[in-house]
């Protein structure tokens, strides 16, 4: 093993939950931080207990959780709602927005020495000047990573994501993946496994962008802070061909 070390924010949530096996699994990483309001039950880990660190936070007292004192190489969050489930537009935002800036700015290391990377599961769409709350905050978000100062911020904007298993369904996410599934060329530029999704951010954390295969054709954002954007199709080749 290489001896990296992996913190995951979201991992019960549909894509953070393939990340976190994987994770485990992937002899990259010799220690993993799961951190959240909840954490994955231990009968759902399927391999390597030994090396996963658990502990649940208060995202409104994050600041006291101790994130920076793993010392992590590499920060995943997947970390998101939506206004339907968080109830009102001020409490989606708290979560979307808020408690993934905060999380993110609460374990990045005190040593300017030490290189640490964010991969952060956006959305298509993501945009800051956006009208709609949703892709709107997403790309707020981005910003709010950008200007922490990692050594690398690395934002995963897939399309639909498919393969979920969601306690409620949604009939319009449903009803988008069933058309996209009628035409095989839609599924490569619209949507997008959630196992996939998960393998590509894995990957692009301990590869970095510097070593993303031509064919993703990741693009650079954020002006003066700047991030590193894969979209759906290059998440589709990193997950599935590295």
């Amino acid at each position: 093993m290489s001896g990296k070390s992996a913190l995951i924010i979201g991992a019960t949530g549909q894509v953070g939950s393939h990340l976190l096996q994987q994770l485990l699994k992937d002899n990259t990483f010799s220690r993993v931080g799961e951190y959240g309001r909840r954490v994955t039950a231990a009968d759902k880990i399927e391999a390597g207990k030994e090396k996963l660190v658990q502990k649940e936070v208060d995202f409104e007292k994050i600041e006291e959780a101790g994130l920076k004192d793993g010392k992590w190489d590499v920060v995943y969050i997947t970390l998101g709602t939506t206004r339907a489930v968080a109830g009102s537009a001020a409490a989606f935002e708290k979560i979307d927005r808020e408690y993934v800036i905060n999380a993110a700015r609460a374990a990045k290391s005190d040593d300017p020495n030490h290189l640490q990377r964010v991969v952060y599961l956006s959305s298509t769409g993501a945009n800051p000047s956006a009208m709609f709350l949703y892709p709107k905050s997403k790309g707020l978000t981005e910003l709010g990573l950008a200007s922490l100062g990692y050594s690398e911020t690395i934002i995963f904007r897939p399309g639909l994501l498919s393969g979920t298993q969601r306690a409620q369904s949604r009939f319009a996410e449903s009803m988008a993946e069933h058309v996209i599934n009628l035409r095989g060329s839609w599924q490569k530029n619209y949507s997008c496994p959630i196992s996939t999704v998960a393998r590509g951010m894995l990957v692009a954390g301990v590869i970095g962008s510097e070593n993303f295969p031509a064919a993703v054709k990741a693009t650079k954002e954020g002006g003066s802070t700047p991030f590193t954007v894969v979209d759906n199709v290059g998440t589709r080749v990193i997950g599935e061909s590295v």
